[in-house]
């Protein structure tokens, strides 16, 4: 059964509308049918977004599915990126380059795989002209698929160094080498010098064991007034993480941003029509007191 919030009253669904979808376990609590539906009425498209629980191995089964049943586009989320990266009849030089795929565009011809989360969480820095990372220090903490991603988003941004903290020292340089010259393994301790942190493990995320106020990222004593700390957990709206660092006098954004900005492009890319970031954005921004989503 598909999982849905339901699209918008105002919108009138028929057997001729186009169907998108979410995939992924869980993904009751995905926001993507949220911002799509909102997108497709602010645009007057007749277009719905729905999720689809699909268990860990059966990516395959459910892309088959999903060409069969003519959807046009499909939003990919743990634990299927890296499966689907390998499924698709065509990837974008991103996806390649990462191994991993967060959107799926169906149609008459090869179903083509892209990963817009790096260049979601670069657009959503950029929103505003808050935080450009050209010529920037930035240190990024994971190395899974989010993590990566955002590793080779913010070298293509020009990022001057991109630091990358992780437990696993072997998997930590493989996503370091994702950043060419600029990305180099390092450790907690290079915070202190950079200007952007970024957690992308999901440490402090509401139904994990980091959501309370133990183990962080990275310690709050390396943090300082001048850095943006980003967590890409957005449940809750601030995590220990982010508290710790307003705290230390840092200014903090959640992962909101990154989720409108890479919706946003998937939206572009299975369309064809410019997104309507403000009606997106409305539709999600609930912030924590002290915590901006970028």
């Amino acid at each position: 059964m598909p999982i849905s919030d339901g699209p918008p009253s105002t919108t009138r669904l028929s057997a001729a509308t186009s169907v998108v979808g979410i995939i992924g376990d869980p993904v009751a609590h995905s926001l993507s049918p949220l911002l799509h539906n909102t997108a497709f009425v602010e645009l007057g498209l007749d277009w719905v977004s729905v999720g689809f629980r699909v268990a860990a191995g059966h990516a395959g089964e459910a892309l088959a599915g999903a060409r069969e049943l003519g959807l046009r586009g499909l939003s990919v989320t743990m634990p299927h990126k890296d499966a689907i990266a390998g499924l698709v009849e065509r990837l974008s030089p991103l996806g390649a380059r990462l191994g991993a795929v967060n959107c799926v565009t169906l149609g008459p011809g090869p179903t083509l795989g892209d990963n817009t989360d790096g260049p979601g969480l670069v657009a959503a820095l950029r929103h505003g002209g808050r935080f450009d990372p050209d010529g920037r220090r930035c240190l990024v903490v994971g190395a899974g698929g989010a993590a990566r991603a955002v590793i080779a988003g913010l070298a293509d941004a020009g990022a001057r160094e991109v630091v990358v903290v992780n437990r696993s020292p072997e998997r930590g340089a493989q996503a370091a080498a994702l950043a060419g010259p600029a990305g180099r393994l390092g450790g907690p301790e290079d915070a202190a010098d950079c200007e952007l942190l970024v957690n992308a493990t999901p440490l402090g995320m509401e139904g994990t064991a980091g959501a309370g106020v133990g183990e962080l990222p990275v310690d709050p004593s390396w943090m300082r007034k001048g850095q943006l700390v980003v967590d890409l957990v957005y449940r809750p709206a601030e995590t220990p993480w982010l508290v710790a660092a307003q705290a230390r006098g840092a200014e903090t954004a959640n992962g909101l941003g990154m989720l409108v900005h890479q919706a946003a492009l998937m939206l572009e890319a299975w369309t064809g029509v410019d997104p309507p970031l403000q009606a997106m954005w409305q539709a999600v921004a609930d912030p924590g007191p002290g915590t901006s989503s970028l």
